[in-house]
């Protein structure tokens, strides 16, 4: 799922292509894409796009008249700019924006389709539909604390609860807590005021350094390989993998649709987290320590 990193770069693609324009017309090549039905889509036709805003990992078109087009791209929902009346064909297309200057596709891989686009009139209405979560890079560390411990939950799910931080997922909260040297199970109400401080540092630095990478890859361009997988990421998606810090294989839980990745010796001072479904199947002999999981990794390597 697109997060904050990736919608800042799609925000500011689309302001330098869209504002100031009119929205000549919208196609829907799927009718589950549109999840509202006042005021009706057709009153966006001819519009003229007065901004491009985020309400926590929604895209906002803002436009004239108090009218608002809300897109939520969830976890395989893509955007492209094309050339102006690009058709909207195939299984994974739903919608095409078509401007003076270009038309927008929305795209949506794998047969779930998750995607949602709101057409709503007046910031009420838009309100509605905010989460509420903190906008981390504008907050401030007494701001960040009070989100943090507004419930007591883990790290992992405490950062990726849109009630609580706006536009922070699975892939980029795994980055700030190995960044903060946090355990991904540590329960938010355990946390001293130093590792808040340190957890709040970590989650502007690392969000920030790759909304600059990104900016960087980019350039004037459209982004259009936007994936929650990235080589130069320390521990997300690198199960097994060496941790850049310290050499030790990264590890994971998985829960769900996601995993959670994580550096046993940077993270969780050399404990292995118990992933449930692979210590029902071990029981007893599921790794406790690196030394444990290094051991038993050896040993099925060396032949008896």
């Amino acid at each position: 799922m697109p997060e904050l990193p990736d919608l800042t770069i799609y925000i500011e693609s689309l302001e330098a292509r869209v504002v100031g324009r009119q929205l000549e017309n919208i196609r829907l090549a799927s009718p589950f894409l549109l999840r509202s039905v006042d005021p009706s889509l057709n009153e966006a036709n001819g519009k003229i796009v007065r901004a491009i805003r985020r309400i926590g990992k929604r895209i906002v078109f803002e436009l004239e008249g108090d009218y608002y087009l809300v897109l939520h791209l969830m976890i395989a929902g893509r955007l492209q700019w094309k050339a102006h009346g690009a058709k909207v064909a195939g299984k994974i297309a739903l919608a095409a924006f078509d401007f003076p200057n270009g038309t927008l596709t929305l795209t949506e891989a794998g047969t779930k389709k998750r995607a949602a686009m709101h057409f709503v009139k007046g910031e009420q209405a838009l309100k509605a539909l905010d989460r509420g979560g903190l906008e981390v890079m504008d907050s401030t560390l007494e701001q960040f604390r009070t989100a943090l411990l507004r419930e007591n939950h883990t790290l992992k799910r405490t950062l990726t609860d849109p009630r609580l931080f706006s536009a922070i997922g699975n892939a980029y909260s795994d980055e700030i807590l190995h960044r903060a040297k946090l355990s991904p199970l540590r329960q938010t109400k355990q946390l001293k005021d130093n590792e808040i401080a340190r957890l709040h540092d970590a989650t502007k630095i690392v969000l920030n350094e790759w909304i600059e990478r990104f900016r960087g890859q980019i350039g004037d361009g459209f982004p259009t390989k936007v994936t929650a997988f990235h080589k130069e990421m320390a521990v997300h998606g690198k199960f097994n993998q060496p941790c850049p810090v310290c050499g030790t294989k990264v590890q994971r839980i998985v829960y769900a649709e996601n995993e959670c990745n994580y550096c046993p010796r940077c993270q969780t001072d050399g404990k292995v987290l118990a992933d449930r479904s692979l210590s029902r199947l071990l029981k007893d002999d599921w790794p406790r320590t690196v030394e444990e999981l290094e051991e038993m990794t050896t040993s099925k390597m060396t032949p008896s």
